[in-house]
Parts: structure tokens; C-alpha cells; sequence
């Protein structure tokens, strides 16, 4: 694990500013780093929306646009018989043989639903007596959460468990973000496809590994799958990183991604954040720490070394 460098971190305003020693009160030893303040990032808001609403760019945007597919189809016209010829010459290589990445998969949703469904009958079957959540105090096997429902074994199935996006769902995020809830049941969703829960996130780890697995077996296939921080509390990264490794959900066909839902007006109605700030510091300040001091929060390094190059380099 790379050394300290020692540097001092303290946030002012949502900007980071670092300081070559861990004594932030001396001033002199403050980083230059620039960066653009409030006045002139408005500005150059202002003018990307003047640019957004100017009607003579919008004309010429549209027509360079029709340009560009005219062109593409002309070269679809003349060439498509000559690129299939030549895509028949290579050998080895066919669609099913080339490295492909599936893009922008929630790590919720990136097991199929016969899957979820297997992997839920696997669990009731096997762990029909472990307390898996708690409400109110009190806590709930498996088998009586199920029960609470009036579900069996059984009565599962695909259409029961009703979690594919299909085209109901478009345009519609109140109806897409039901379908992250098994048999719409928010407490199947806390059970099954949640890293921070009563079983520690054990069986959210194993579906991601039988997923992990499916890829590796297919040896062409590699996914980005995306976790969510959402700066409501200091340690959501650490907690994260400690699902992560303490269940080795590791892959080399897999990157993981980390988004950041926009969910601060609820989180400040709730009166769960005081200001913006505050989501600010939960959310960078680890990531700050841990590229200067690895060793604060070494689960966290860890976990950050299966995320894209730019989250863990020092001089990004």
C-alpha cells in the first residue's frame, strides 16, 4: 500500500482545498490549485443555454446532422457487401468471440429475472431460518417474511416476481425504479439487492459472483456495474468497501462504477442533511483521504483499485 504523503485536507465552500502539511492552520503551505468560482461558472452556463435556445445554431445543428447520415447511408450503400467480405476473412472472430462491455447495468438489475428468481427458491430452501430483517424492533426469518406475504416457494415465479423493465416503463422512472422491488415488496429489494442490510449484503455478494461467474465462463463479455453513493452519512464508502471486500465480489471481466443520485431535496425535507455541503463532504472527503493516506481507509483503497484508472490515480 503506497505511504502517506501527509497532506492536510479541509473543505470551504464544496472545494477541496489541500495543504502540503496535516497543520491546515498554517496558510502558507495551502496548495495553488485553480479552480472557477460560482460567478464564472454561471456565466458559462448562461452562455451554453443562450447557445441551447439560439435558433439559427439549432437549424445549422439540424442540418449538419441530416448531412452526417446522408453520408453514413451513401457509405452503407457502396461499401456494406465489401465490409461483410472482409469481416468473413477474419478468422476466429465473430460476434460471439470479440470483447464486448455491457455499459451503464445497475449491479441491482444485472442478474436476468430467472436468475433472481432460481437464486430467491435457492435461498428459501437453504436459509428458510436465518434472520434476515428487523422492523420496529423486531427481528424476521426468511420463511416469516415470506410468510407475512403469503408466499411460498411454490407461488414464485417470473410473473410473480414482475421485476422486467419492459416498455411501460419508458419515459415512466416512477414505474422503472418499482421494478428494483421483487413481487413489489420493498423488504424483498432490502434482502436481496442490498450491499448495507440485517445479513450484511451476503446475498446481494452471491448473486453478483454467480453473475461475475457467467461472465468469466463467457470469457468475451465484460459489464461496468454501477453502486450508489448517496452522501447521506461519512462512512457510506467505507461501508461499501467493506461489502465488497469482505465478500471478494471481484472480477477481472467487471469495473465497477460509482453514481451519486441526485436525491438531495429529499434528504434535506427528511432533515437527514443539513446543507449542501454536507452531501459534498460525505461524498468527496473519503475519496481525498484515502488517495493521500491509503492506509485511513485500506478496504476503501482496495475497492477503489476495481473502479475506472481516474478514481484512484494521485495526479488525476
Amino acid at each position: 500500500m503506497p505511504s502517506d504523503l501527509d497532506f492536510g485536507l479541509k473543505m470551504v465552500n464544496g472545494v477541496i482545498h489541500v495543504y502540503t502539511k496535516r497543520d491546515i492552520t498554517d496558510a502558507t503551505t495551502e496548495l495553488d490549485l485553480p479552480y472557477p468560482d460560482l460567478q464564472e461558472f454561471v456565466a458559462d452556463m448562461n452562455v451554453l443555454m443562450a447557445l441551447i435556445i439560439n435558433g439559427p445554431i439549432k437549424s445549422f445543428c439540424y442540418r449538419r446532422l441530416q448531412y452526417l447520415s446522408s453520408r453514413f447511408q451513401m457509405h452503407v450503400l457502396l461499401n456494406e457487401l465489401k465490409e461483410l467480405a472482409a469481416q468473413k476473412k477474419v478468422p476466429h472472430r465473430d460476434f460471439y468471440n470479440i470483447r464486448k462491455v455491457d455499459t451503464h447495468i445497475h449491479a441491482a438489475s444485472c442478474m436476468n429475472q430467472k436468475h433472481l428468481l432460481r437464486f430467491i427458491k435457492r435461498a428459501m430452501k437453504k436459509n428458510n431460518e436465518e434472520i434476515v430483517f428487523e422492523e420496529g424492533g423486531k427481528e424476521q426469518t426468511l420463511h416469516q417474511v415470506f410468510q407475512n406475504m403469503n408466499l411460498k416457494a411454490y407461488d414464485l415465479s417470473v410473473d410473480t416476481l414482475d421485476v422486467h423493465a419492459d416498455r411501460n416503463t419508458f419515459h415512466r422512472f416512477d414505474k422503472f425504479n418499482a421494478k428494483y422491488n421483487p413481487v413489489g415488496e420493498s423488504v424483498l429489494r432490502e434482502i436481496f439487492i442490498k450491499t448495507d442490510n440485517k445479513v450484511s449484503g451476503k446475498y446481494f455478494a452471491h448473486i453478483i459472483k454467480e453473475v461475475m461467474s457467467d461472465l468469466e465462463e463467457s470469457k468475451y463479455q465484460n459489464a461496468e456495474l454501477r453502486l450508489s453513493i448517496y452522501g447521506r452519512s461519512r462512512n457510506e464508502w467505507d461501508s461499501l468497501a467493506h461489502w465488497a471486500v469482505s465478500h471478494k465480489v471481484h472480477s477481472n471481466n467487471v469495473r465497477w462504477l460509482v453514481q451519486v443520485p441526485r436525491l438531495f431535496d429529499v434528504f434535506r425535507s427528511k432533515k437527514q442533511i443539513n446543507n449542501f455541503q454536507e452531501i459534498l463532504e460525505n461524498i468527496f472527503l473519503p475519496l481525498f483521504e484515502v488517495t493521500v493516506n491509503p492506509a485511513s481507509h485500506p478496504e476503501l483503497y482496495l475497492f477503489l483499485e476495481h473502479t475506472p484508472e481516474c478514481a484512484r490515480r494521485r495526479d488525476c
